[in-house]
């Protein structure tokens, strides 16, 4: 098996993305678009796997026993130890649904089809990215698919003759162009699927190919190559941002960057001058293990917490990453890679297989945690209560689809976002047991997107086309009851939601946040309740208390380092009073309107402490801001007028 001559600057290049990915997980706010590091890392990957693969094929033959071989060799070790460590401090300081969350997530891991497992998880409703301790083996999961997928198609394109370059070209374009298509409507797949992805590491093979018959050295092309990819990279991380359409468009600049400065070759300007630095080298030496430890770490620091880590904490995780990683790099992966025999391949595959079943033993909650007593089973239940549609049907309405549940003469239609949503159950329990006196129910909720027309979030895609369509439905003769809510506590508290604006009709556009979008906002949703009540009956859903407070895990006490006991004095937690005021007001809007409201904190509240827990002691909330199912479905009774015939 041949390997590509040793370069410094490729090493350099690889600390710059480790760097990069380290420093916006630890500090977001000092590296907006260091995310793309894990870009840099696929075109590096892609390169000197094809160059591999290439040099083997066009000398002595190419042996994919070896090559699998050799990937065992180089990806294992470090990933075993940090596997088994995630593990074991999964099970000293997570709760019990945490902890058959991280199995899944090992298993993933091990099994290499994490990012499959994170694509299955993607949702509104979903446990936050900070809290997945082996979130960031996605990335790992998309090359090892690479490294199955791409030899295969090397090797046959090799036999029959075909032109390698062109054909790399034409997979990658396609790989391009379903990461564009499916970046707006389908943001998580496009994130996640190896079919959205492979074009980034076929970028590096192509360089690879194209290097296979070199052009003559020219001095200034090398230059001119090394200053653009640099210069590429550099407003990557400059002008990406997490919240725009990526992968997209926007992963053309760290690839091609990255292209570029591998290029140019050692002797580029910048290849030779900064990439080939020895500080650099050593950090992208000790890379790989530097990606595997330092999420975990990060992940842990802030669960432990609870919140986010203050910046101390997060530069001593990001110091402690450093020293595992060169601990690692020197003792363990060095000492395993260079150790002759076959015997080796063995024991690291057979390692991997008992760390997946460990995981997967935590995943079937055979395998419990330290902290997983009844009562804190209690608490971990409620954060995994989120099946809202349970008893629905799909239905389609025009290109949108929308749960239906109940049949007859009836038709009420819940528009709104997830704060609508929570209230399904309860229009699923009175079909079960007043069906004759019960509507059907429509739900078309879209979670963040507010039932007010001329409300825009860019984030938020496909949000205005399906509001759109769904009160063009509410003003059909299909309905004859329509119940419009939201979380108007996010988007409309203090300054308003971020990212949030609403745009006039003249397409002039009213920030939320230093301007006056919350007012035309509030203006849109009177207009838009005054005509709609004019056809037929309409309720005004008014918001549930939200906050930290209201979170099921807040009901616990102690810490997770030593011990932890739920908390049973206090049921209620206090409102804060700008949420009483916020539901005066949109009371007072509807009030006007001409329509009928339903004051969901009339009903959860007495004076300012609001009811937090069910009769029994469990949790009357999913999260911080969204009831239960469990609750709303046998509790949430302020919603029945509108669901009753």
């Amino acid at each position: 098996m041949q390997h590509p001559k040793y370069r410094p600057d490729i090493d350099g290049l690889r600390a710059i993305a480790v760097a990069s990915v380290l420093v916006f997980h630890a500090f977001p706010a000092a590296l907006p678009g260091g995310f793309i590091g894990v870009d840099i890392f696929f075109v590096i990957s892609g390169f000197l796997i094809s160059t591999i693969i290439l040099q083997s094929t066009a000398g002595e033959g190419f042996s994919y026993r070896e090559f699998y071989a050799r990937r065992i060799r180089r990806i294992f070790p470090a990933l075993l130890l940090v596997l088994a460590a995630t593990l074991a401090g999964g099970w000293y300081v997570l709760l019990t649904d945490e902890f058959a969350d991280l199995g899944l997530q090992t298993v993933g891991g091990a099994a290499f089809f994490a990012n499959f497992v994170f694509l299955g998880q993607a949702g509104y409703f979903d446990t936050t990215a900070e809290t997945k301790p082996l979130l960031h083996l996605w990335s790992l999961g998309i090359e090892e698919q690479f490294y199955i997928f791409w030899p295969i198609l090397i090797g046959l394109a090799w036999k029959r003759r075909w032109p390698m370059v062109r054909v790399m070209v034409v997979l990658a374009v396609v790989s391009f162009l379903v990461n564009v298509l499916t970046v707006h409507p389908h943001r998580a797949a496009a994130f996640y699927s190896p079919a959205s992805r492979f074009w980034e590491l076929m970028a590096g093979g192509i360089l690879a190919g194209m290097r296979m018959t070199p052009k003559a050295p020219g001095r200034w092309r090398h230059h001119v190559q090394s200053v653009l990819g640099v210069g590429l990279l550099a407003l990557g991380l400059v002008m990406t941002r997490s919240d725009k359409a990526f992968p997209g468009w926007w992963a053309l600049l760290p690839v091609l960057g990255a292209v570029s400065c591998i290029a140019a070759g050692p002797q580029g300007f910048f290849n030779r001058y900064l990439l080939s630095n020895r500080v650099l080298v050593w950090i992208g030496l000790i890379s790989y293990p530097l990606y595997l430890w330092h999420w975990p770490l990060l992940a842990y620091a802030r669960i432990v917490e609870g919140e986010l880590p203050s910046p101390w904490v997060r530069g001593a995780a990001v110091l402690a990453t450093v020293a595992l990683a060169w601990a690692t790099y020197r003792f363990f992966e060095r000492a395993v890679r260079n150790r002759p025999g076959p015997a080796v391949v063995r024991v690291l595959a057979g390692g991997m297989v008992v760390v997946a079943v460990v995981g997967g033993l935590a995943f079937l909650d055979i395998l419990k945690p330290r902290h997983s007593n009844p009562t804190l089973q209690k608490v971990a239940d409620a954060t995994l209560d989120v099946d809202y549609y349970a008893g629905f049907k799909l239905d389609q309405i025009g290109a949108h689809l929308i749960y239906r549940a109940g049949e007859g003469p009836g038709k009420v239609l819940l528009l709104g976002d997830s704060h609508v949503q929570q209230y399904a159950p309860r229009a699923v329990e009175l079909l079960r047991t007043a069906p004759a006196d019960t509507k059907a129910a429509y739900f078309a909720t879209q979670g963040a997107c507010p039932a007010i027309q001329g409300v825009h979030a860019d984030k938020n895609i496909g949000c205005s086309e399906r509001r759109t369509a769904m009160l063009e439905f509410a003003r059909s003769p299909e309905v004859d009851t329509v119940v419009i809510g939201g979380c108007w506590n996010c988007y409309f508290l203090g300054t308003g939601a971020q990212d949030y604006y609403f745009r006039d009709g003249g397409g002039q556009v009213h920030p939320f946040q230093n301007g006056d979008g919350i007012e035309q906002s509030l203006a849109s949703l009177g207009r838009m309740l005054r005509a709609l009540g004019a056809q037929k009956k309409v309720y005004l859903l008014l918001d549930n208390p939200v906050g930290a407070s209201f979170e099921p895990k807040q009901l616990i006490e102690g810490s997770r380092l030593t011990t932890m006991k739920v908390e049973s004095a206090t049921p209620r937690a206090t409102v804060p009073a700008d949420q009483v005021q916020l539901n005066a007001r949109l009371k007072a809007i509807g009030t006007a309107a001409g329509v009928e409201v339903i004051d969901a904190i009339a009903n959860l509240c007495e004076g300012d402490q609001c009811l937090r827990t069910m009769p029994d002691g469990a949790p009357a909330y999913k999260d911080g801001g969204h009831l239960r199912p469990r609750y709303t479905r046998g509790f949430s009774v302020w919603i029945d007028p509108a669901l009753r015939r």
